[in-house]
């Protein structure tokens, strides 16, 4: 299943003056969240683990990394089990990405306010800084659904 790609996202009403590449910020900024707390599938883990170590290492921001490592497609491929659980529940299932306030999508805006649209958003560690700690409350909640929710307020 393919949950997001960046190429869906820079036709249409994608901003002028940036770069395609930016389109695949917000994919990459989950998809190394997911790499990164252990969710990584084993086209990762087993088949390509130096690209794994790259992200680990910072070497390459998460959206370079996503459109290097993944040719800018999310897939299930990419995530082990759990994380294909929590990603259709919290990011995209088959009728498309999620967009209600629990979802990603909203989470990320809300985490970059000052951003235009959804595209210019830097694609930089310290923009998944930003964004990391919320995505791992919400796979709290999700995993803990009785306690995760005051966790996630306090």
């Amino acid at each position: 299943m393919k949950y997001d790609d960046a190429s869906w996202h820079y036709g249409g009403d994608f901003p002028e003056g940036l770069p395609e590449e930016a389109a695949a910020t917000h994919i990459g900024m989950f998809v190394a969240w997911a790499m990164l707390n252990g969710f990584a599938g084993s086209i990762h883990t087993d088949d390509f683990p130096g690209m794994l170590a790259t992200l680990k290492g910072r070497e390459l921001t998460p959206g370079a990394w996503f459109l290097q490592a993944c040719d800018g497609k999310f897939t299930d491929e990419d995530l082990n089990d759990e994380g294909n659980a929590f990603t259709r529940s919290y990011y995209a299932d088959d009728s498309g990405l999620r967009t209600g306030a629990e979802g990603y999508l909203a989470d990320y805006e809300s985490t970059f306010p000052a951003s235009d649209d959804l595209y210019s958003v830097p694609d930089s560690w310290a923009s998944y800084d930003q964004i990391a700690p919320r995505i791992s409350k919400r796979m709290s909640k999700w995993r803990n659904p009785k306690t995760g929710w005051r966790r996630f307020f306090s």
